[in-house]
């Protein structure tokens, strides 16, 4: 897009402004928050614990997983790589749900594939002595496919039914409800099969009966609220589709900021799915390593609950940002060499020190995220952004498998290879953001660009 034709876009975004200005002016608009948006809050909440769940149900019990099914260790990480790419391929439909209709369409397309996903998969799980491993992984896609439609509508719903002074934590409660359903199925999955491949099935069902639970209320959710929340919400028209992408692809700030975004989200997707591989070389248990992955979470949920709302009254974005960046470079450094300690409390400090500071990054970015491509719409850059991430986590997850052995001096199946990969990337990439906020354009548009247009 040349410069012209990105000032007309901004242009028509800005009259548009006016004109809705002009409207309340003459027509008093009465902006308030519902209490009834704590409902669809919690749907989304439920259903992003239930997806994650479902992600990984079979990665702290990858060991036992195989014997049941009897396949290798590397078609079990399968499950969780098929599961971030099927996202990519629904990417497409929910960018086009979340941009034409209310957040409540999105939730109730992902409570379907969640429920026919989940029970196809216990039917996989029971076919047979040995279970029907391509219908699992088939039905792991199915779930994969819901994905986006709850992992991406937080900044959606919050922008549809929040307050300014409320949405980055209404953002962060969604959003970290995803890994929270990881930081259960890392918990769970050891306590429920222990060290018996025949629990297998009994755990696929447990997971499907709260599925359900979880996802039937979401056909019964209000689509939008009476009346807006605040005059950003009111005045704001989504630009066309093929116009926002255009501005976003062109916004130097999005790439500055999704970039990293994308490898920590990918990362992230990576360990929690490799996370008893990289212990079990090391004589750590399957309970071991779901205890580290639930501490990974755990710590990283409770540590964004303190961090979300202070940002939410600060706006203190680009500070949030530019420390805890290098954190997380930093602790997956510090990860290449924790396995080898042999020692649960080094891994677990530095799985926790991994999950604190990507929870705070996370709802931080996204709500930044909105604010560096106004006026394009809160969804496009969401969805964006994740897609990359989920794609890039498959895609690691690829490449570090096949970087397991190969190290001198390290046990068999070792991930060393795979964990010094890690942390180069994520080095690599630590200088980005390090530049948001550089000139003034750059400042204008992280200052509450939004309701500084609409208001001025």
């Amino acid at each position: 897009m040349d410069q012209d034709t990105k000032d007309n876009t901004l242009a028509t975004a800005t009259r548009m402004s006016g004109q809705y200005e002009q409207l309340n002016t003459s027509e008093t608009v009465q902006y308030r928050v519902y209490k009834r948006r704590f409902f669809g809050l919690v749907q989304l909440v439920l259903l992003n614990i239930v997806v994650s769940w479902s992600w990984l149900t079979f990665s702290a019990v990858s060991t036992t997983s195989a014997v049941f099914f009897n396949v290798s260790a590397s078609a079990i990480n399968w499950l969780s790589t098929g599961f971030l790419f099927a996202f990519v391929i629904a990417s497409p439909a929910t960018l086009y749900a979340l941009n034409k209709y209310s957040p409540k369409v999105s939730l109730v397309i992902a409570s379907i594939l969640v429920l026919v996903g989940n029970w196809l998969r216990y039917a996989g799980s029971r076919a047979s002595p040995h279970g029907n491993f391509p219908l699992v992984v088939f039905s792991q896609v199915i779930i994969g496919l819901s994905q986006p439609f709850v992992l991406a509508s937080p900044t959606r719903y919050s922008d549809a039914w929040f307050s300014s002074s409320g949405r980055v934590s209404a953002t962060a409660v969604a959003s970290l409800a995803n890994p929270l359903g990881g930081a259960l199925g890392q918990l769970i999955g050891p306590m429920l099969v222990g060290t018996d491949p025949g629990s297998i099935p009994n755990l696929v069902l447990y997971i499907s009966i709260i599925s359900t639970v979880a996802a039937v209320p979401a056909f019964f959710l209000p689509s939008l609220p009476p009346t807006p929340p605040s005059p950003s919400t009111s005045s704001r028209q989504p630009l066309p589709l093929r116009d926002a992408l255009r501005l976003l692809l062109t916004n130097r700030d999005f790439y500055l900021l999704s970039t990293p975004f994308a490898v920590y989200v990918g990362f992230f997707n990576a360990a929690s799915s490799l996370i008893n591989q990289f212990l079990e070389p090391y004589a750590f248990s399957e309970d071991e390593a779901g205890i580290a992955g639930a501490l990974l979470i755990g710590v990283g949920l409770v540590v964004s609950a303190i961090v979300s709302p202070v940002i939410d009254r600060t706006k203190a974005y680009l500070v949030t940002l530019k420390t805890l960046v290098p954190l997380i470079a930093i602790a997956y450094l510090i990860l290449v060499f924790a396995p080898g300690t042999r020692s649960l409390a080094a891994v677990c400090v530095t799985m926790a020190l991994v999950g604190g500071a990507s929870f705070s990054l996370l709802p931080c970015a996204l709500e930044y995220l909105v604010e560096i491509t106004w006026p394009v719409s809160p969804e496009v850059s969401s969805v964006t952004s994740w897609t990359a991430g989920q794609l890039l986590g498959g895609v690691f997850i690829i490449i570090m498998d096949h970087l397991r052995d190969g190290w001198a001096g390290e046990p068999a199946g070792t991930l060393k290879r795979a964990l010094v990969f890690q942390a180069v990337i994520c080095w690599v990439v630590l200088p980005l953001p390090m530049l948001l906020g550089i000139g003034k354009k750059a400042r204008e548009r992280g200052a509450g660009a939004r309701d500084g247009i609409i208001q001025g």
